[in-house]
């Protein structure tokens, strides 16, 4: 069971929340108890869980990456220009996996899941599978 999800990202660095989307696909799923993983097929973009509930933290997650890994350097090899996105990525991951329990998924009071675009805007696919247990 699985679904692809389409994300419209609008900037250059876009950090969008699809807990919504990954819940209906388990919902639609009927699975009760497994596992969910969420997996993005794209070099420059990643997926994680974080707070949701407060949008400063999105916001300082990208500015401690654009501290950490900058867009620019003058050491950066790749000749496409967008090496800070391929390695903001590589060191976030591109897969979650989520228990699913009681049919839903097990994330914190305060977890979303995200998709995050280094260099966008563009449309993403997040591919979401559902195992049951």
């Amino acid at each position: 069971m699985g679904e692809v999800i389409r994300v419209r990202t609008t900037k250059h660095t876009s950090i969008v929340n699809i807990t919504p989307q990954v819940r209906e696909v388990v919902r639609k799923s009927g699975v009760k108890e497994g596992v969910c993983v969420v997996y993005v097929p794209h070099t420059t973009a990643c997926v994680f869980v974080n707070e949701g509930a407060d949008p400063d933290v999105v916001r300082d997650i990208v500015y401690a990456l654009e501290k950490l890994i900058p867009w620019e350097d003058p050491a950066y090899a790749h000749m496409e220009g967008n090496s800070a996105a391929h390695i903001r990525s590589a060191i976030i991951g591109n897969s979650r996996i989520i228990p699913i329990i009681n049919g839903e998924l097990a994330l914190g009071t305060w977890e979303s899941v995200f998709l995050a675009d280094f260099d966008g805007p563009r449309e993403r696919k997040v591919i979401v599978k559902i195992f049951k247990e």
